[in-house]
């Protein structure tokens, strides 16, 4: 069935007063917090991407020795 306006405005309203609510419970980070996330999140990053170009050219020269 379809809501009338009114019912689709309460409906609206009741949904932004919930958001709202959820909103007031979060833990927002601080600017310490937040970078030092960050550069977790890098250096992690960073030594990921080293370790498998390590492990593609180690497989590279392997196959490369195999077949010729």
């Amino acid at each position: 069935m379809a809501l009338g306006l009114r019912e689709r405005l309460s409906r609206a309203a009741t949904f932004l007063g919930e958001v709202q609510a959820e909103l007031a419970k979060v833990h927002w980070p601080s600017r310490k917090e937040t970078y030092a996330a960050t550069v977790v999140v890098i250096t992690v990053s960073l030594l990921v991407a080293v370790y498998l170009g390590v492990v593609d050219l180690s497989i590279s020269s392997l196959i490369q020795a195999v077949l010729q």
